[in-house]
């Protein structure tokens, strides 16, 4: 009987046929091609234009193209829907989705498969660009997703996955969208070495997504840098965060996250690096804040995090505390601003430094005070409550200051 199944399978893979489309060959169109093709046929679509939109895969096919040809949409509405397991997408030029305010139009969309590749795909000119809608078990490849949104009502997001789990998002592009990488109700994703730039919200965006991964990424120059919200076990490893400016901008939010950690990450040139809210039992290890307006801004409901071998460098400020309380420990980081000693010669401060300034207080109190950034008048208030903390945490120090950065 094994070898029965495993016969069949052999004879219907060496019976896969390749179906050639281009302008002057038998199967002149996509859709034609389709049609015509039986399970694990190749659809090789010559280099070419075709104008063409709500094309259906619904069995298991390689839609493959040669020399990039163009799949114009004329911005009629969705261009490639995938309804079927098996299914992978290479090689193609896709433009000119259709804008809709009721349905997500997208450059491609997945529904309901699983085993789908999606690779070396250029994507211009569109509302979403690749969506993915409860499918599992797929990988997103080295695509290039280029938007030109202008508001948030009339674009959509350059990847999107909805109710989707084990998927791969690796090396791709995306700029110009609403939300560059965007994820709901989606777990055990990996988002790795992508970059993710001049988006109009957020470079990543995700909500109510577990047991996710997130490496060797940039988020670079987007409206509000990276959205954390709402999920646990989140592992963020070695991204780079830089750029991300505005009067309500960050290179990363955390609001509602529990069990994550965050490690070998580099946050540079932001309004804050990581603005954090109601998130607890996080491990911060070896991350770079560097030239940020604030590195940390803690909000409060945040308990037993640790902060450990981080690099502060040239922040405005290091930490920002809104409450008296700490919960959290600070041990082992190097803060460009300390200003101690170290008698014994072993690396490490002989004096705790307290990160939390009272001016980051006063500026989270009345922020038009920031104008009073360099005064000699700050610097006085600030030593006062270094020595005597009365509006700052009086038990948030780090007790170990390192006295040279980490490599």
């Amino acid at each position: 009987m094994i070898f029965f199944f495993g016969a069949f399978f052999f004879f219907q893979t060496t019976i896969a046929k390749t179906i050639a489309i281009c302008n002057t060959c038998e199967v002149g169109s996509i859709k034609k091609g389709i049609s015509l093709a039986a399970d694990h046929d190749t659809l090789l679509v010559k280099k070419g234009v075709y104008k063409e939109y709500n094309i259906i895969i619904d069995k298991p096919l390689t839609l493959k193209g040669e020399n990039y040809p163009v799949v114009d949409g004329e911005k009629k509405g969705e261009i490639i829907r995938v309804v079927s397991d098996h299914v992978t997408i290479d090689g193609l030029f896709i433009i000119n989705v259709g804008i809709s305010y009721t349905s997500d139009h997208a450059a491609i969309r997945v529904v309901k498969s699983e085993d789908f590749i999606i690779q070396n795909v250029v994507l211009e000119k569109l509302f979403f660009g690749i969506y993915l809608e409860k499918s599992s078990n797929g990988k997103v490849y080295h695509n290039k997703i280029i938007g030109d949104a202008k508001d948030e009502y009339n674009s959509g997001n350059g990847i999107q996955l909805w109710y989707s789990n084990n998927v791969q998002v690796d090396r791709n592009i995306v700029q110009g969208t609403r939300d560059g990488i965007y994820l709901e109700f989606s777990d055990n994703i990996t988002i790795n070495n992508n970059s993710s730039a001049n988006n109009l919200r957020y470079g990543l965006h995700f909500m109510f997504s577990n047991d996710d991964t997130y490496s060797n990424n940039t988020f670079e120059n987007n409206g509000a840098g990276v959205a954390v919200m709402f999920s646990k076990n989140i592992k963020m490893l070695n991204n780079t965060f830089r750029k991300n400016w505005g009067t309500a901008s960050y290179g990363m939010l955390l609001k509602e996250i529990n069990d994550g950690e965050i490690q070998g990450n580099t946050f540079e040139e932001n309004t804050i690096g990581i603005n954090i809210e109601g998130s607890n039992r996080i491990d911060y290890t070896n991350n770079h804040f560097i030239r940020n307006g604030w590195a940390v801004k803690v909000l409060g409901a945040c308990y037993t995090n640790t902060f450990k071998n981080n690099n502060f460098l040239y922040n405005s400020f290091d930490i920002s505390y809104n409450s008296k309380l700490n919960d959290n420990t600070f041990v082992s980081n190097y803060w460009s601003g300390y200003t101690g000693y170290d008698l014994d010669k072993n690396g490490v401060g002989d004096v705790p430094y307290r990160p939390v300034k009272l001016f980051s207080y006063i500026v989270n109190r009345t922020p038009e005070t920031i104008v009073l950034l360099r005064s000699l008048f700050m610097d006085v208030i600030d030593f006062s409550e270094k020595v005597s903390p009365v509006f700052t945490p009086d038990n948030l120090l780090d007790a170990a200051p390192l006295m040279k950065p980490i490599e």
